[in-house]
């Protein structure tokens, strides 16, 4: 999915709360968090969100998909099971909220670097795994050790750890970045 589908079917959503009454709030993780807030990615299979209210939103979703000849899974709760067991404060997309009428948060960068730095997934065929917007988030924060990658683990997930071969990877990201 590309910004303009992406957009395309959260206006719809926002549509289809607002036709219901519903007030609809999505937090936004993953690719898509990386697209509709800092662009610096083309595109995303899915949309990884929590939803609020959960069970208006499911049946929306299910509904946008059928009208607009998306996956049923264009916009999914699956990434729940990764999410902090600390709270943090979510920036809006203020833009966005206002073509969509949905309430959209995303996570700041800090959590997105714990995140794809524990899931340290590696490209495979077509896919791209985390490597870019790992790579992405270490130039933006201006990240020159391990250091503060570990710090963001251990903010959001104090019960986590680098694996070695993830720790490899993430040195020579930052070796890349800052050569």
């Amino acid at each position: 999915m590309n910004k303009v589908t992406i957009l395309k079917a959260l206006e719809r959503l926002g549509a289809q709360a607002g036709l219901d009454g519903i007030r609809l709030e999505v937090s936004i993780y993953g690719g898509a968090a990386f697209l509709l807030a800092y662009n610096s990615r083309e595109g995303t299979k899915d949309i990884d969100a929590i939803f609020h209210p959960r069970e208006a939103g499911e049946r929306l979703v299910a509904q946008v998909a059928r009208e607009l000849d998306l996956p049923d899974d264009w916009l999914n709760s699956d990434v729940s099971q990764f999410i902090s067991p600390k709270v943090e404060a979510k920036r809006r997309l203020a833009e966005i909220e206002a073509l969509t009428g949905l309430i959209v948060h995303v996570p700041s960068a800090e959590y997105l670097l714990a995140m794809k730095a524990l899931a340290c997934r590696r490209p495979i065929g077509g896919y791209r795994g985390d490597v870019d917007d790992l790579s992405f988030l270490i130039k933006k924060m201006e990240i020159r050790s391990l250091e503060p990658i570990q710090e963001a683990i251990d903010r959001f997930y104090p019960d986590d750890v680098l694996l070695p071969h993830h720790r490899a990877l993430l040195q020579s990201l930052i070796e890349q970045n800052h050569e």
